[in-house]
């Protein structure tokens, strides 16, 4: 049986990431931050600027002008959407170097893009302010299970059948043949990546929201947005995704359960433009 901290441990040193993202994240969360500085930084990396100019020129911000320098691209998103940004492509860099031998990547990296943009629309319909934190937090919420295959394939092989034969639920036969889940091995690199600590605890609580403690709404955002993901992974009718979601959430939330496959429909139109930018090599 393995813990969530000695799988983390043991992917560590091909999931760790880079230097200049925590040397951004310090001047962007610096009171005393310059924008030109944060500039310079990213500049110094020729990926990430590469990346930020052509998302910020996108569809996904929709900008009526063209940017074209990353000093302008910092002031138009402002220092926290540019982190949320420079994360979002760290990370995409970083998913793009682990690619286990059991996984169908393809497959993974189109699951965490319709997470990540159905929290995003989540939160835009909620009128949330977290809409590009939670973007990333989708995109992160299914690494756990990148994790398990990479350092325990076998045993996350073994949990993945039991569950598709409809035995228990998947983090449960995780917990029993694994010992620990992939929500927990996610929250657990979320810590070890020293993000900030809502990240691990939203990932943390993605199976049981209320767990999330002030970040219960975006833990329960998060839940149905990886309800979606799964519908499509699996095929399922958003009548049967539906029945995986407590309706006590919808009413927390102030949505109806009929928004669902609204959501569903609008997040699909997207996904393989918003996936081709992220993960070029995977499509």
């Amino acid at each position: 049986m393995h813990s969530a901290q000695e799988l983390v441990t043991y992917i560590e040193s091909l999931a760790a990431l880079p230097s200049v993202y925590y040397r951004v994240r310090e001047e962007l969360e610096s009171s005393n931050g310059s924008i030109s500085e944060a500039a310079r930084l990213i500049e110094a990396d020729p990926a990430l600027t590469t990346g930020v100019l052509k998302l910020v020129n996108s569809a996904f911000y929709g900008f009526d002008r063209k940017i074209e320098s990353v000093e302008r691209a910092v002031l138009v998103l402002g220092l926290r959407q540019t982190h949320e940004l420079v994360l979002a492509i760290t990370v995409s860099n970083v998913f793009s170097g682990i690619r286990p031998q059991h996984m169908d990547m393809r497959r993974y990296w189109i699951g965490c893009m319709m997470t990540a943009l159905t929290a995003r629309e989540l939160a835009h319909l909620t009128c949330n302010p977290a809409a590009g934190r939670l973007f990333v937090i989708g995109l992160l919420a299914d690494i756990g299970h990148l994790v398990m295959y990479q350092t325990v394939p076998e045993l996350a092989i073994e949990a993945q059948t039991s569950a598709d034969a409809g035995n228990e639920p998947l983090f449960e036969t995780e917990r029993r043949i694994v010992g620990c889940d992939s929500a927990e091995v996610g929250a657990a690199l979320m810590d070890n990546w020293k993000l900030p600590t809502s990240f691990a605890e939203i990932i943390g609580a993605q199976i049981t929201p209320r767990l999330a403690g002030k970040h219960v709404i975006e833990a329960e955002l998060l839940h149905i947005a990886l309800a979606v993901s799964k519908a499509d992974r699996y095929n399922e009718s958003s009548e049967q995704a539906l029945r995986h979601i407590d309706p006590r959430i919808w009413e927390k939330l102030g949505l109806k359960p009929n928004c669902f496959a609204r959501i569903r429909e609008a997040v699909e139109i997207s996904l393989s433009s918003c996936t081709a930018m992220f993960f070029p090599c995977m499509i």
